[in-house]
């Protein structure tokens, strides 16, 4: 009898056009930062931006026919499909029917969304019912469209600055394939948020608070408040869910962290006590890929031979709101 979910499968799809900083920092204006200081600020060379005519669900379901195909799994044998992604392609309906519908799955779907770590809480949410037996086979798809929020308009330093996060961000789909096994794969997770201070990093458009605004349709960050935020928050989650399960870092094979950037990276696994060599860096090549980003690294570390069958690899989201978690698997 089944007791537990497993990863049978990580892909991603990255849009085909890379935009170097160079070029990105040539698009503002008319405020023009000085040049190379965009790189100074992330470490991020290039990030990749999808077309015009494509949508967030595209992305998505590039990436879960990949992993469809690479884990011989038909669409039919899809129980559950969870969109999990910070973008969406609309307010109504959920983006999931948008992506089943392109993908030709015919099964209950749903969207979980919490900005940077949709994915991570697709995962959990994917393991807790498969161990309920209530479904065997779950996609988690994600597809993330962050160009479309990106300030090109920008009067002042103050202004570039509080810009800066879609300076950052990269365009990418993700899928995560999770199948009902008797040995669980998913050994340990958790996750804390403080919650009052959402109003730190916003994209405030299509709610009831700003549905029609043009000026919230971009990103903007408080990046003191950010940091003050997550500084409170702390680490001791992580420190918690490693220690519940019996393991620390140096068990792991590759510790995945969500990056934003490659200075806080650096920073934040310090603060962490992730060694450095456990990292999967993929923030300087690819932008940062919002919830996609952990796939992204997951995915990156298999296809270089760092983590394989039977390795434990840890993930661990950071996410505006703010929250943070882990989640530990075995491949």
């Amino acid at each position: 009898m089944a007791v537990g979910a497993r990863v049978a499968g990580v892909e991603v799809h990255l849009p085909s056009r890379r935009v170097p900083t160079a070029e990105l920092e040539a698009w503002v204006g008319p405020f023009r930062p000085p040049p190379g200081l965009l790189h100074r600020l992330t470490g991020i060379a290039a990030r990749h931006v999808m077309d015009a005519d494509e949508q967030a669900s595209d992305l998505a379901v590039a990436a879960a026919r990949k992993v469809l195909a690479a884990t011989g799994t038909s669409p039919d044998e899809v129980d559950l499909l969870i969109f999990a992604a910070a973008s969406q392609d609309l307010v109504e309906p959920a983006t999931a029917h948008i992506v089943a519908a392109k993908l030709g799955v015919s099964c209950p779907v749903m969207d979980v969304k919490n900005a940077c770590n949709s994915v991570l809480n697709g995962i959990e949410t994917a393991d807790a019912l498969i161990a309920t037996g209530r479904y065997r086979t779950v996609l988690v798809a994600c597809g993330e469209s962050p160009s479309r929020a990106v300030r090109r308009d920008v009067a002042s330093l103050r202004e570039f600055l509080r810009a800066l996060p879609g300076y950052t961000l990269s365009d990418a789909g993700a899928a995560v394939l999770l199948t009902a096994a008797e040995t669980p794969g998913i050994l340990a997770s958790g996750f804390a948020a403080d919650s009052r201070h959402w109003a730190a990093g916003t994209l405030a458009t299509g709610g009831s608070m700003h549905p029609r605004d043009p000026e919230h349709t971009y990103f903007t960050l408080d990046a003191a408040a950010l940091k003050k935020a997550f500084l409170a928050l702390g680490t001791g989650i992580l420190d918690r869910t490693l220690a519940g399960a019996g393991l620390g870092w140096d068990d792991l094979a590759v510790v995945g962290v969500h990056q934003v950037s490659l200075p806080y990276l650096e920073v934040f696994a310090d603060r962490a006590g992730v060694p450095r060599d456990k990292l999967v860096v993929t923030v300087a090549e690819h932008g940062n890929c919002a919830a996609a980003s952990l796939p992204l690294q997951l995915a990156r570390a298999r296809e270089s031979g760092r983590a394989g069958p039977g390795d434990l690899v840890g993930l661990v989201g950071l996410a505006g709101g703010v929250s943070l978690g882990l989640i530990v698997v075995r491949l």
